[in-house]
């Protein structure tokens, strides 16, 4: 999927002993978006943002040990030994001679024997250098201007990890004239080394610079195109994170100095087996309890105390991810941690006052946010018309900003076909979750139209689902209980008979459910819900009594 940008330069930063001047090149392709003004928070947007850059450079894959230097150090040692042991004969190089030809005889044999895992290994780094060569690429960050603050967003490489990091006004000063919507910024690689020069006893200008929209001929020289070949997996990624953000989860907040005790742990042992993962043991009115796999560690979070109604158990594996969150302790309120369930997502809020950052952690780290998560069919899917889609688009991007409640009731809609709009906007690019304020949010992540047949519906068991539903074999009935509707019933498969069942809240959202079928006892919902459980959710959208 390729993408392009053209920035008026490079992204620059001037320093003097008083001051620091940032000025970012934007996309000039893209409707113009700028921004300016002088840091009021120094110290807190130093280190959020340093912790943003942790991100986008992290990679948390195992990565084979490179012995290349050992190898070579030890072949030396090995000649100097030799040296030593025969050093009182008269014929030592001949004696040397010999042994090496008996040593080069037994790499030989040992080779032999691992012949066919050389070759295979090799193959398989060829082959990832051919058709993968975005796994060595750093994506810059999308940065987005709001009404009511100013946002910046990134995935990892390893397209496991999302942050964003969300700056009200407060945080700046002597603010210029600014214009609301989303760019590409030219992110250069010493922009990081600047940041860490920020003090508070220095003025820091940050500019999006208004300029770089003004394209003149003659000074055409001074416009950098760039093409970049976006993998379809990071931008699926984004739209993933989005739909995984508005479904049904627990939430309880935890000090700072509880993060600090989860980083100490992590950072003070290795685990070298399994079982990798952090317990949250979660009772109402009881401090936060998180038992760390394998060694049975357990921190006990006594300023942090668990409010919901119902006793909990749920483990997050990836842990190594928290680490991210390190930089911020010193800065950090309180942290919200917001948990879909077991192997699923979670999210981790930092309060910095002014500030919010949020770090999107996919299931584990090989479950990758795009390739196997499919929270999109969990999300709200009510149907809406094109003229109700437009409606709802050219809706909230009046106000940039607004819950769903708030914008159903000014438009007059019903707030499920509003939900199911806004849904789809996430899969479209055109709008973003917003976790910490509960809201809606404009955010173009590209100014192409994104091709949804390869991001959203490209899913298998989305495809065998509505299958099930043409041939009509599907038999449902919908029970209503305390504002949520409990769906059971029987999809028939090669002379097979599932049972799949399904409970939706009152937003079309799938809170929980469960099938007889192979694929849900291996997964449960981490990679969301099986064919018959969809197929019974478009029986039941569709109305319909099929016998």
């Amino acid at each position: 999927m390729e993408f392009n940008y053209k920035f008026k330069g490079d992204t620059t930063v001037k320093n003097t002993s008083g001051s620091t001047s940032m000025n970012f090149a934007p996309d000039i392709y893209r409707e113009p978006t700028y921004f300016s003004g002088y840091l009021n928070k120094h110290i807190p947007f130093r280190e959020a943002i340093s912790a943003l850059h942790d991100i986008v450079v992290s990679d948390f894959r195992f990565k084979p040990k490179d012995k290349t230097d050992y190898k070579t150090w030890a072949k030396e040692q090995e000649d100097i030994w030799l040296a030593q042991y025969l050093g009182g004969a008269e014929d030592v190089e001949q004696k040397l001679k010999g042994i090496r030809v008996e040593l080069e005889k037994v790499r030989r044999e040992k080779y032999n024997v691992m012949e066919p895992f050389y070759k295979a290994q090799n193959k398989y780094f060829q082959y990832l250098y051919r058709t993968s060569p975005e796994l060595m690429r750093v994506y810059d960050p999308v940065i987005t201007v709001h009404p009511d603050e100013l946002f910046f967003e990134c995935f990892s490489q390893d397209e496991s990890s999302y942050g964003k990091l969300g700056c009200n006004y407060n945080v700046f000063k002597n603010l210029s004239e600014f214009k609301c919507g989303t760019t590409n910024i030219d992110y250069s690689s010493s922009l990081y080394n600047e940041f860490q020069k920020i003090r508070e006893y220095k003025d820091t200008h940050f500019n999006i610079d208004p300029s770089g929209f003004e394209v003149q001929t003659t000074a055409e020289e001074s416009y950098k195109e760039v093409k970049i070949d976006v993998p379809a997996s990071w931008v699926r990624g984004f739209l993933q994170v989005s739909s995984a953000m508005s479904i049904p989860a627990t939430s309880f907040e935890l000090h700072p100095m509880d993060v600090y005790n989860i980083c100490f742990i992590l950072k003070r042992h290795k685990e070298k087996e399994g079982p990798r993962y952090i317990r949250y043991i979660l009772k109402p009115g009881e401090p936060v309890r998180m038992i760390f796999e394998p060694w049975n560690y357990e921190i006990k979070c006594l300023r942090s105390i668990y409010t919901g109604n119902e006793p909990k158990e749920i483990k997050v594996w990836g842990r190594r991810r928290l680490l991210l969150l390190e930089r911020l302790i010193p800065v950090t309120n309180s942290i919200k941690v917001v948990l879909l369930g077991s192997g699923l997502p979670s999210f981790y809020i930092a309060d910095l006052g002014e500030m919010n950052f949020t770090l999107g952690l996919s299931g584990w780290t090989a479950n990758d946010w795009s390739r196997m998560g499919n929270f999109d069919l969990l999300a709200p899917r009510a149907e809406a018309d094109a003229m109700t889609m437009q409606k709802v688009f050219i809706g909230l991007k009046e106000k940039w900003v607004e819950k769903p409640e708030v914008l159903a009731s000014r438009l007059q809609l019903d707030k499920s076909l509003v939900l199911g709009a806004l849904s789809a906007f996430t899969q479209q690019g055109k709008a973003i979750y917003d976790l910490n304020n509960n809201c809606y949010r404009i955010r173009e992540i590209s100014r192409e139209t994104l091709p949804l047949e390869a991001l959203r519906f490209s899913n298998a068991r989305e495809e065998k689902a509505n299958r099930f539903f043409d041939n009509r074999s599907i038999q449902f009935k919908a029970d209503v209980s305390e504002g949520k509707q409990k769906l059971t019933g029987t999809v028939k498969e090669d002379n097979k008979t599932y049972n799949p069942e399904l409970v939706i809240d009152s937003d079309e959202r799938i809170v929980s459910g469960k099938c007889s079928c192979n694929f849900f006892h291996q997964n449960k919902l981490m990679q969301g819900p099986c064919e018959h459980m969809l197929a019974l959710r478009i029986a039941f959208r569709k109305k319909q009594n099929l016998y």
